[in-house]
C-alpha cells in the first residue's frame, strides 16, 4: 500500500521505463514526456505518456470494508484500490515512419516487462516532486495490460482532447495501485476474562439436542402397578408375571363370551310356542 503520491509515481516510472528501453533502433535520442498529446506534433522522435482516467479496481474496491464501527470509530485503515489508464502516443518524421517504429518499441517493451520494476520505482523516487512516496515498499506490484478500443471509443477519447489532432497511439491499463488513508485505527480492546459454561441437555438454558423436538415416544407396554397388585391379591399362588398376564387376558375372554351368554338368555326368555294341532280324519 502507498500514499497519495503513488499515482504520479507510477506515471513517472512508466516514462522512465520506456525511455530506457525504447530508442536503441534510432540514430537520435527519443524524448519521453509524461504529458498529454501536444496540439502541434513535434518533428523529433517523441513519446507522450498521458494518464487520461483513474477508475476504482472492481475486484479490490471493497476489500477494506468495514472500516468503521457502528459508533464511527475507525477499526481498519481504508485503502483505495485504483486502476490507471494511459494513452501513449508517438511522434516523429512521417517520411521514415518514426511514429510507427516508436509504437512498436513501446508494445515490445511493455509486453516484455509487464510489471513495473522495483529499481525503476526507486530511481524515480529521488525526484524532488516525488520525495516521500512509498510506492517501492508496496507489496502489490503494478502490472501493465493493453486495452482494446474500437473506433468509436478511440474517437470519444481523442474528442476529449480539445484541438489536439489524432496521432497513432496505444492504451494501457496499470493495476493495481493501493492508496492508504492517513488515520490510525483504534486498537481492539483486550479480552478481560473468558466464561465457559457446560450444561447437560435438559437443564434450564441448555440447548436442545439435535432431533430432540422430533422424537416421538413409543407406547409403553408395562403393566400398571395397580393391575399387578390386583392380580397378586386375586391369586396368591401364581407368580407376579403370570398373574399380570392372566389379568391382561381376562377382558378379552369376557368380551368373547358375552355374545354367547346373551344368546342363551334370549332363548330362555322366549315363551314356548304351541304346537299345531293335527287334523282328525272322519
Amino acid at each position: 500500500m502507498s500514499n497519495a503520491l503513488a499515482i504520479a509515481h507510477v506515471t513517472q516510472a512508466l516514462s522512465l521505463l520506456l525511455a530506457s528501453h525504447v530508442g536503441s533502433e534510432f540514430d537520435e535520442a527519443v524524448k519521453v514526456e509524461p504529458r498529454k498529446p501536444p496540439a502541434e506534433a513535434p518533428d523529433h522522435p517523441t513519446i507522450n505518456v498521458f494518464l487520461y482516467q483513474v477508475t476504482p479496481n472492481t475486484s479490490m474496491r471493497n476489500n477494506d470494508l468495514p472500516t468503521r464501527a457502528s459508533d464511527g470509530t475507525l477499526v481498519k485503515r481504508p485503502a483505495a484500490a485504483l486502476d490507471l489508464h494511459y494513452l501513449i502516443t508517438a511522434y516523429g518524421d512521417e517520411t521514415t515512419l518514426v511514429g510507427q517504429r516508436l509504437i512498436g518499441s513501446v508494445v515490445r517493451t511493455l509486453h516484455e516487462i509487464p510489471i513495473l520494476p522495483k529499481d525503476v520505482i526507486e530511481e524515480t523516487g529521488h525526484l524532488p516532486h516525488l520525495v516521500g512516496s512509498d510506492l517501492a515498499e508496496a507489496a502489490q506490484r503494478v502490472r501493465f495490460t493493453p486495452t482494446v478500443m474500437d473506433i468509436d471509443e478511440t474517437s470519444k477519447l481523442w474528442g476529449m482532447l480539445h484541438q489536439t489532432p489524432y496521432s497513432l497511439s496505444v492504451v494501457y491499463q496499470a493495476a493495481l495501485v493501493l492508496i492508504d488513508g492517513r488515520q490510525t485505527p483504534v486498537p481492539a480492546k483486550p479480552v478481560e476474562r473468558t466464561d465457559v459454561r457446560v450444561l447437560p441437555f435438559g437443564a434450564p438454558g441448555a440447548p436442545v439436542p439435535p432431533g430432540g423436538e422430533s422424537r416421538v415416544e413409543a407406547p409403553s407396554t408395562t403393566v400398571a402397578p395397580a393391575a399387578v397388585d390386583k392380580a397378586v391379591s386375586a391369586e396368591p399362588g401364581l407368580p407376579v408375571s403370570d398373574a399380570a398376564k392372566k389379568t391382561t387376558k381376562a377382558p378379552a375372554k369376557t368380551v368373547a363370551k358375552a355374545p354367547a351368554r346373551a344368546r342363551k338368555t334370549a332363548r330362555a326368555s322366549k315363551p314356548p310356542q304351541p304346537e299345531p294341532r293335527k287334523g282328525t280324519e272322519g
